[in-house]
């Protein structure tokens, strides 16, 4: 079998990965693969008549790429209240990103503030800033973009949106709502029991705060959540809904012209979502704990029924390379390994506009990881972005 993309030249100018188990869109195959000028050049099966740099049948495997993680923003508060310079963070973020095998990465950067953390109104150009600063100076070794998630219960969103949402490192847009009693947060009493312990408030007084909280808050969604749902479609950016819970989540957002939905927080929600051909996103860390942070539903339980599309890392960016590996070495999912790892790669790019990577085929991009297993966990040898290698 062989592949190639006659547009390319060869020669000398070639780089041969050989002696890998290539992770095809369909299949696993042993043989070579060759890039030339940032690009996949061909692919072919059994030894390779010329020199290259023997994989020594380990994984060859598309770059991962990830279409939501907040981790930048750990390292620009390492501490609570310890607030870190934005370039030097996103430097340190990129180190983590790319060890983790992840070659195209969307920050998801908070839009809006919510009632725990109002430094995210101040914190968020900073942040975009630092990644387009370095992005264009060439000092990450993945690529990074931006998701906008928009908080759409803070009245400043529709502003912040506005001001970031035109820059081209801007490629994603979602929307989340974080109260008590709605979507991820349905317990209510445990946030009763936090806030009362954090303010000192009586049973009764914390109530009717929380209520007054609720009030105004769908107030203010009213109008952001149809602003920010009205700037993505002028820009043209893909939109995600952000912890789909209820039916009536998934209607609305498929209303909105929606097409993903980000970690669903029921079965319910997710079958929906499914059964009018969304795109549905589910939690790496989810399926390596066994089960939700948040005691919403367990991702297994969701690709048990084939309902998850894609997987992203959140808040640990290793959890993508572990998952994927994870989910197809188990034998209760019915995922091989080629197509867990299209859930972090060829599905993710497609869905984000990123046509152009996430297989391994003639013509596209040369973003590759070169992935060994000890005792059956991988761990990221070589990593190439553009066809450059960056570790």
């Amino acid at each position: 079998m062989t592949f190639a993309d006659k547009t390319q030249p060869t020669g000398s100018e070639l780089t041969v990965l050989k002696n890998a188990r290539l992770v095809l869109a369909n299949e696993v195959v042993s043989g070579h693969l060759a890039l030339s000028k940032g690009r996949i050049v061909s692919i072919d099966t059994g030894l390779a008549p010329q020199a290259g740099l023997d994989l020594e049948q380990d994984f060859l495997i598309p770059g991962l790429v990830d279409i939501h993680t907040d981790h930048f923003e750990k390292h620009v508060y390492p501490r609570a209240h310890v607030r870190w310079d934005p370039l030097r963070a996103a430097l340190a973020h990129d180190a983590q990103i790319i060890g983790s095998g992840i070659t195209t990465v969307f920050d998801s950067l908070c839009v809006g503030a919510t009632v725990t953390k109002p430094e995210r109104r101040e914190v968020l150009s900073p942040m975009v800033d630092a990644l387009e600063k370095g992005q264009s100076a060439g000092l990450f070794r993945a690529e990074h973009l931006v998701h906008l998630r928009c908080e759409i219960t803070d009245e400043e969103t529709t502003r912040l949106t506005e001001e970031n949402i035109g820059k081209d490192i801007v490629r994603m847009v979602s929307v989340m709502e974080h109260l008590p009693g709605r979507r991820q947060s349905k317990d209510v009493d445990a946030y009763m029991r936090r806030r009362m312990a954090d303010t000192g408030e009586s049973q009764a007084e914390a109530e009717k705060a929380t209520q007054a909280l609720l009030n105004f808050s769908d107030e203010i969604s009213e109008k952001v959540r149809p602003a920010v749902i009205a700037l993505a479609h002028a820009h043209d950016l893909p939109l995600l809904s952000h912890d789909d819970t209820e039916l009536h989540h998934v209607d609305e957002a498929l209303s909105e012209g929606i097409s993903v939905s980000e970690f669903p927080c029921t079965i319910e929600a997710a079958r929906k979502a499914k059964d009018h051909d969304m795109h549905v996103v589910g939690g790496a860390p989810n399926v390596l704990r066994g089960g939700s942070q948040s005691g919403n539903v367990a991702v297994k339980d969701l690709m048990s029924e084939g309902l998850v599309d894609i997987l992203a890392s959140d808040y640990v960016p290793r959890s993508l390379l572990d998952g994927a590996f994870m989910v197809a070495a188990d034998e209760s999912f019915e995922d091989d390994l080629p197509s867990a790892i299209r859930m972090v790669t060829k599905t993710p790019a497609e869905v984000s506009g990123l046509s152009d990577r996430g297989e391994l085929s003639p013509g596209r991009r040369a973003d590759l990881l070169h992935i060994g297993l000890h005792d059956g966990h991988p761990f990221v040898k070589h990593a190439w972005v553009h066809g450059r290698r960056v570790l």
